[in-house]
């Protein structure tokens, strides 16, 4: 969505808004209208800038993956362990699968998804690897794995991957992360 400069100010009005109400009152209890009062603008705005409620939240709240320091977890495990703390966020942060189903169709969401796995998951798996120079495309597989699990299991919901128990999804995936993080290509 392009927007011009004369905007700008009405769309930073919206967002602060949005911020300290989604995470004040949440996303269900944080409405268009109480955004847009703060905000001094009309709802209608809100609609104009951001579409709708959820790619508000998705491009105002911050998302922090609280990635674990791998760095002193024995390398066997790192991929058992990244893939019980992926699982944790997704079950535990229902604002991360907002922003999932908003980034399958709206641009500036995808953009913010791919925002956060670069900053927040790229450091974490340089810092693994013997060839920092792989990183990304790690960090970027990884990714993949991560995204692809949430999309089927917390969004599509599809029956072979919500049946499975968290025990056996964390086995099936865990070997994957761990050859993304630490193995040969």
């Amino acid at each position: 969505m392009a927007f011009t400069d004369r905007s700008l100010p009405a769309r930073e009005a919206i967002l602060r808004a949005a911020r300290e109400h989604f995470g004040a009152d949440g996303y269900d209890r944080a409405t268009v209208r109480a955004i847009a009062a703060d905000a001094g603008i009309d709802p209608s705005m809100v609609m104009r800038y951001f579409g709708s409620k959820r790619q508000l939240f998705a491009l105002a709240v911050d998302f922090d993956l609280r990635f674990p320091d791998l760095a002193a977890t024995p390398r066997d495990q790192v991929g058992r362990i990244l893939s019980t703390h992926l699982l944790d966020r997704w079950e535990d942060d229902a604002g991360l699968k907002i922003l999932l189903r908003t980034a399958a169709t709206d641009d500036d969401a995808a953009d913010r998804m791919r925002r956060i796995f670069r900053e927040q998951l790229t450091p974490m798996v340089a810092a693994l690897t013997d060839d920092p120079d792989s990183a990304p495309v790690r960090a970027g597989l990884v990714s993949s794995q991560a995204l692809g699990v949430a999309l089927t299991r917390y969004v599509l919901r599809l029956p072979p991957v919500v049946d499975l128990s968290r025990a056996e999804l964390i086995d099936w995936v865990a070997p994957t992360l761990q050859r993304y993080l630490v193995g040969s290509p």
